[in-house]
């Protein structure tokens, strides 16, 4: 069956070049001719559609880490952030003690229309009950997601209410934010977290940058740890608010790929002019590096951070016949100076190439910018300061901030992977919101006088009891301060929505904290920027 596999494979290989191939035609003609063979002859009964499904699998496996094959049944999904939306009724949720809880309805979406609130258990589903029977999330997908317009019926118990609440929804497009908060983080200075580039970025960033320029912003950090990339057409959209026209932002280059060139452009856009701050670390990669090398290479801001994940290939996505598809890397992408930020990889080495943080965790990087190591046939120079800049593996930051760890214990990682802090936070707040609503009814006062006190700790504590993790006062007083921020931070996400999480937690994070005292210290930083 292996060997078939592979034929299978093999034959395929020869296929997806057929453009290519002077011998096209006779590819073809022996993949269908295989086919049939395998249909009419095999001596057992097969399955050919999957076996032809996992050799395509197989195949790209054996190339460069980011080319994929997406089933029919996944496509949908995986384009789903890329696209900035999706069809549904517009709850953020949780599922705790095998109930389906609404963690918050999306601003503006349907749920909020008819008045679903947060904390509200869904209890029913057009009449089906759905407590109790081991409802995982792509349940809940199924039997909540939907064609716009189409009604769906949903039974609520809500807290203080002895009888159960029924609502019929319209389903309707549903915004999937790509950024998660735009607040002034101190006097004249803007922060905006991005997680992804999609569709819906650009707009996205014009409405923060209104809504933070009302509030008298001259300067801007932009925070992209952990955001993982997305649309390259996005991340140069988005640089094109820091330049003025005809700066070339990235190009891009495959073998059967010629050359383009993406340069800023003006098309109604607003030139930002302020002094601009860039975060990254090891999960910024691909279009995050685009929007970072653009920046750091026509010396316009200060990268501040890690180094990113190093991912500089640009992949296209093909369908194939039945509504699968695969995205394969056509082109490497490469920044104003020339750098390729792609970092090595061994073909057919993708699980390898995935532990590279690790790599670096334990070889010190995370901590140390002394143990990153170029070697000087990758050096460039920057375009204005003519700084020394590095290709061939990610975006290495101006500024150098070590990730911080004095806070973590084993205890504290046991209640992170085990997901209590995030459980607790949810039903704690679930129980206490309206007394938190009368008390804190603007974040503003929450945030400043909010703490979380011993016995909200001590709750949180006999849960983890509760669930086999024994308490450890050594551990617990490690990691208090971060375990308070934590649980402050959540709070406020349940109470007021997503993004106030960061302006809770950033606080304690050590590369927010340098930016903003790079702005506060600007003289000293000049050298850096034009």
């Amino acid at each position: 069956m292996k060997k078939i596999l592979i034929a299978v494979g093999l034959v395929i290989s020869f296929s997806l070049s057929v453009a290519a191939q002077s011998n096209s035609s006779f590819s073809a003609y022996k993949f269908v001719r295989f086919i049939q063979y395998l249909s009419g002859n095999y001596v057992d009964t097969i399955n050919v559609n999957r076996l032809v499904n996992e050799a395509i699998v197989d195949i790209l496996s054996q190339l460069d880490p980011h080319s994929i094959y997406i089933s029919k049944e996944d496509v949908q999904a995986m384009n789903e952030p890329l696209e900035g939306n999706f069809d549904g009724i517009g709850v953020e949720f949780n599922i705790l003690n095998d109930t389906l809880m609404v963690v918050n309805p999306i601003s503006g979406g349907p749920s909020e229309k008819v008045g679903i609130m947060a904390g509200d258990r869904i209890v029913a589903i057009d009449g089906k009950p759905i407590t109790n029977i081991g409802l995982k999330i792509p349940d809940v997908h199924k039997l909540l997601r939907g064609p716009k317009g189409t009604r769906v019926n949903l039974t609520i118990l809500r807290r203080g209410t002895d009888q159960l609440l029924d609502f019929t929804i319209i389903r309707d497009k549903i915004p999937i934010y790509s950024i998660d908060a735009a607040y002034m983080a101190q006097p004249g200075v803007g922060y905006i977290k991005i997680n992804r580039f999609a569709a819906t970025t650009e707009q996205e960033f014009i409405e923060a940058m209104e809504k933070l320029e009302k509030q008298k912003m001259k300067d801007l950090i932009i925070d992209l740890r952990n955001n993982g990339g997305g649309l390259l057409n996005s991340a140069y959209e988005l640089a094109s608010y820091f330049f003025d026209p005809g700066k070339l932002i990235v190009y891009t280059e495959g073998r059967n790929s010629p050359r383009t060139d993406y340069f800023s452009h003006f098309r109604g856009k607003k030139v930002f002019s302020g002094r601009l701050v860039i975060i990254t670390d090891e999960g910024s990669a691909s279009a995050s590096e685009i929007l970072a090398g653009a920046i750091q290479d026509w010396d316009r801001g200060i990268i501040v951070g890690r180094r990113t994940f190093g991912k500089g290939l640009v992949q296209n996505q093909l369908p194939l016949p039945d509504g699968s598809m695969i995205r394969l890397t056509v082109a490497k992408y490469f920044t104003p100076t020339g750098r390729a930020i792609q970092r090595p990889y061994n073909q057919g080495m993708a699980k390898e190439y995935y532990s590279d943080i690790d790599k670096r965790f334990y070889a010190g990087e995370l901590f140390n910018a002394d143990s990153i190591h170029f070697p000087d046939s990758l050096k460039y120079t920057t375009l204005v300061k003519h700084k020394i800049v590095y290709g061939g593996g990610g975006i290495m930051p101006d500024i150098f901030v070590p990730l911080d760890t004095s806070f973590y214990s084993e205890y504290y990682g046991k209640l992170v992977r085990s997901g209590l802090i995030n459980q607790f936070a949810i039903t704690w707040v679930d129980a206490n919101r309206e007394v938190l609503k009368k008390k804190y009814p603007m974040f503003e006062k929450y945030n400043k006088n909010f703490q979380v006190s011993e016995s909200i700790l001590e709750e949180l504590f006999a849960l983890a009891e509760s669930k086999q993790i024994p308490r450890d006062s050594a551990a617990i007083q490690k990691s208090l301060e971060d375990l308070k921020t934590q649980l402050k931070g959540l709070f406020a996400q349940s109470l007021f929505g997503p993004g106030y999480y960061y302006e809770v937690t950033n606080n304690r994070n050590e590369s927010y904290l340098k930016s903003l005292q790079i702005l506060n210290n600007w003289n000293n930083y000049k050298h850096l920027v034009q």
